[in-house]
C-alpha cells in the first residue's frame, strides 16, 4: 500500500486523529472504525457481536483519476472485505470478541510479538482510515492549527509532500506511509512522518496518526 499511499496525496484530505484540539480544514474520524453488527443464532439465546464491513464514505469512481474505480472495487471488496471477515473468524469464542477493533490492535501486537489475529484487525483499520482520508475533490494545504504545525515542523506544507511522497515511495515491500504526532524527549508532541511494514501502523507506538 505504500505505493496508493503516494498516490492518494493527490488527492488527500489530512485528518489527525483524535483532533486534540486542533482547528481547520481536517475531517477526524471516529475512534470506534469498523462498524459492528449483532446477530442472534437460530434455535438459540446467543447473540454475537462481529465486525462489519463499512462502505466506503463516496462512490467507488468518485476517485478517479487518481484512483480507478476497479482498484478501487478490488482494494476494498476483495483486501479490505477479506481482512474483516477473517477477523471475524479469528476472534469468535476468544477473549478478544467485543473488544473495539483499537484494543484488539494494541493487544495482538503483543509489543511486537505479534498474536495471529493482529494483521487482520490492523489492516480492516488501516483500510477505513485510508478511504476516510480521502475525498473527491480533495487535497491542498489545509488551514489552521494544522497547517500552522506543518510549516513549524516542516518548514512548509510543500517540504512536507515532498517527504510525506517519498517516504511512501521508498518503503521496501509491503507498508505504510503516515504523518505522526508524537512525543519527543524533552520537547511538545511534533508532527513526524513515519513508515511502517505491513500491517503495522501509529497506533501501537502511542502516535496520533493522519494519512
Amino acid at each position: 500500500m505504500a505505493a496508493a499511499a503516494s498516490m492518494a496525496t493527490t488527492s488527500l484530505t489530512l485528518s489527525l486523529l483524535p483532533s486534540q484540539g486542533l482547528r481547520g480544514s481536517t475531517r477526524s474520524l471516529p475512534v470506534t472504525k469498523t462498524q459492528r453488527g449483532v446477530s442472534t443464532k437460530a434455535g438459540s439465546n446467543l447473540i454475537t457481536a462481529k465486525f462489519d464491513l463499512k462502505s466506503p464514505p463516496y462512490p467507488m469512481n468518485a476517485l478517479e483519476p487518481h484512483m480507478s474505480q476497479n482498484t478501487f472495487e478490488y482494494h476494498w471488496g476483495k483486501h479490505h472485505r477479506a481482512y474483516v471477515d477473517n477477523l471475524n473468524k479469528q476472534i469468535v469464542g476468544t477473549e478478544l470478541e467485543g473488544k473495539s477493533l483499537e484494543e484488539i490492535i494494541l493487544v495482538t501486537y503483543n509489543n511486537g510479538d505479534l498474536l495471529p489475529a493482529f494483521n487482520n484487525a490492523a489492516q480492516a483499520w488501516n483500510h477505513e482510515f485510508f478511504w476516510e482520508s480521502m475525498k473527491p475533490g480533495g487535497g491542498g494545504k489545509p488551514s489552521g492549527d494544522l497547517l500552522n504545525l506543518i510549516e513549524r515542523d516542516f518548514g512548509s506544507f510543500e517540504k512536507f509532500a515532498e517527504e510525506f511522497k517519498s517516504a511512501a515511495a521508498t518503503q521496501f515491500g509491503s507498508g505504510w506511509a503516515w504523518l505522526a504526532y508524537k512525543a519527543t524527549s524533552g520537547k511538545d508532541k511534533e508532527l513526524e512522518i513515519v513508515k511502517s511494514q505491513n500491517a503495522v501502523n501509529p497506533l501501537v507506538w502511542d502516535y496520533l496518526v493522519s494519512t
